[in-house]
């Protein structure tokens, strides 16, 4: 089963041009959708999820048409919105439960409680089942997210800036167990967080502006900035004072200085050196030629 969006397009009221004729073919696995924020990342995202609708274009889940069809769709997703809110005092496994009965998951009360407890044990909450939801730390709530996500097996699951607030030890817990759910379903990662696309997916695009600036494999985009990304460490001072012909990509301070990377199709002399491009050059790459 593939997602095959075709010229989608999105224009808010006052002229706001969300989505751009975007198109795109999205395979089982994971799918990372970058992008700056306002980029259009959320608005493909609910017009995905059938909570809104778009002005053009066509959207194809299989045989489903998502912009039609949208109790079909609503059957077999899953989604992680960026912020989602929850019952105080309702415990994890009433309030899973609660939801599993909403989407009509198992015949009787028994199976639903069963595929909750898996759920729970399967999104490491099993031991803090039973404490209320609006208790929980942030890693927490976004694993409990994604069981609720996960009720009714879903095919397609849309997950929209997961890792915000998360500390590097729930961040990795999170990204295995959406590892785990990407290999036999489509699973889509909209965020503007570069590092979360080269761990976890194997597809990707770029989107800026509502419109697509790439759409590949974080290896193939890496390879097409091959030999044009430059690098040289400098004074605050030399930084500031210099006029800059190519597209500065990035400046980081090392031991103090900056580190200044920039895009050129040659060698830009001046000391300038070839550096191994990483996914952020491709990201600020494109987002600077756009």
């Amino acid at each position: 089963m593939q997602l095959i969006i075709d010229n989608l397009s999105k224009t808010y009221p006052g002229g706001v041009l969300a989505l751009d004729k975007v198109s795109l073919v999205i395979p089982k696995g994971m799918f990372g959708l970058l992008g700056p924020n306002g980029a259009g990342k959320s608005t493909l995202m609910r017009t995905l999820a059938t909570l809104q609708t778009a002005d053009s274009g066509t959207v194809r889940l299989g045989e489903i048409d998502v912009l039609s069809e949208k109790t079909r769709v609503r059957q077999i997703l899953g989604y992680l919105p960026q912020e989602f809110g929850v019952y105080p005092r309702t415990s994890a496994v009433t309030l899973l439960t609660h939801l599993a009965t909403l989407k009509g998951v198992g015949t009787n009360s028994r199976d639903r409680r069963e595929v909750v407890e898996s759920l729970l044990d399967r999104v490491n909450l099993k031991d803090v089942r039973h404490k209320a939801v609006n208790t929980y730390s942030g890693g927490m709530r976004q694993r409990f997210g994604i069981a609720q996500a996960l009720l009714g097996d879903p095919q397609l699951l849309i997950v929209d800036e997961p890792t915000a607030g998360l500390d590097p030890g729930e961040r990795n817990r999170f990204y295995n167990l959406l590892a785990e759910v990407g290999e036999s379903i489509i699973v889509i990662l909209s965020t503007h967080i570069v590092q979360d696309v080269k761990e976890l997916c194997t597809h990707m695009a770029i989107i800026d502006h509502g419109r697509v600036l790439y759409s590949g494999s974080p290896s193939e985009a890496e390879s097409q900035v091959a030999g044009k990304v430059w690098y040289q460490s400098m004074t605050k001072q030399q930084l500031a004072g210099r006029e800059w012909k190519q597209p500065i990509l990035s400046t980081k301070l090392v031991a103090g200085r900056p580190m200044v990377r920039i895009y050129s199709e040659t060698d830009p002399g001046h000391g300038f050196q070839c550096a191994a491009p990483d996914l952020e050059d491709v990201f600020f790459s494109h987002l600077s030629r756009a």
